[in-house]
């Protein structure tokens, strides 16, 4: 979610939903409240975490200010790269080139967006239920949040809670013909109340999921935020290294409205961190390395 980032917005904040024959392969949100079979025909997209698996796989535990903290593959340099340098997090004012894209805390919104068709590496194909049948990129996560993500819907199920995804990994290439649909429509200036440009949707990362409960009703809208899923996630989801990523009451430091059921995988310590402070992720790092 410029005016962008994961999130497909209309100007008054609510989402735009397009047929995925319109688009071809392009995920959309739905604004409306869809059954489980009307969502299959709809692609979905939004602004649209320490146990073992964490400490193997995560390359940054945090980003703060100090440089001493900067990720694990730059532990024990003094410095950063020349071409390098750190930018707070909460910069509202220029657009910044992240220096860090596989990092599990990278910071990708308004204003930080991700290197140029940047891809990562070890995407991994979800083992959990989706509202929708059939391959698509949006059923896989970068493997580091694919295993966490599924321990996750196994303890919701057991407190009578089942979860589906809805949209998770969304690649570059969908991206630019959704802003550039959106762009030829309404005109660019417009288009970038609602829509993502290109490298700026967590999605991209392969570590954020929007989710639903498991006949998909009221998937990607305002009311999921009332029902028993959605007030399961926003207690647990940090116990497998998710946060909700746009809470309420944060959207002048997001950028963006409330949603319930985008989740973003940063690891079991910095979610706990994170959603016991009541912060957003771009107040809990701080600083950003990111490319000059």
């Amino acid at each position: 979610m410029i005016g962008y980032n994961d999130t497909i917005r209309h100007p008054s904040t609510i989402r735009r939903t397009v047929n995925e024959k319109m688009i071809g392969a392009i995920d959309v949100k739905a604004k409306k409240v869809y059954t489980a079979g009307a969502m299959a025909a709809l692609l979905s997209l939004s602004a649209c975490t320490q146990l073992p698996w964490q400490d193997n796989h995560e390359q940054v535990q945090h980003q703060k200010s100090s440089v001493g903290q900067r990720n694990e593959k730059d532990k024990g340099k003094s410095a950063l790269p020349s071409s390098e340098k750190m930018v707070s997090g909460m910069n509202q004012d220029h657009i910044y080139v992240v220096a860090d894209p596989a990092s599990t805390q990278v910071l990708v919104n308004k204003h930080f967006k991700l290197p140029e068709d940047y891809v990562p590496k070890d995407l991994v194909y979800l083992h959990v239920p989706f509202i929708f049948s059939g391959k698509s990129e949006k059923k896989e996560m970068q493997a580091v949040a694919a295993k966490p993500l599924k321990e996750m819907f196994a303890a919701a199920k057991k407190d009578g809670i089942e979860l589906a995804g809805v949209s998770a990994y969304r690649s570059h290439k969908t991206q630019i013909a959704l802003f550039n649909y959106y762009a030829q429509r309404d005109g660019v200036k417009k288009a970038l109340e609602y829509s993502a440009r290109p490298g700026t949707s967590e999605h991209e990362t392969g570590l954020a999921i929007d989710v639903s409960g498991i006949t998909g009703k009221y998937a990607a809208t305002q009311a999921f935020g009332k029902t028993p899923e959605a007030a399961w996630l926003g207690k647990h989801a940090q116990d497998f290294g998710f946060i909700v990523r746009y809470p309420k009451g944060k959207e002048s430091v997001t950028g963006y409205e409330y949603e319930a059921w985008h989740l973003r995988y940063v690891g079991i310590s910095a979610a706990k961190k994170i959603t016991d402070s009541g912060e957003t992720l771009e107040e809990y790092l701080h600083e950003v390395p990111v490319n000059k």
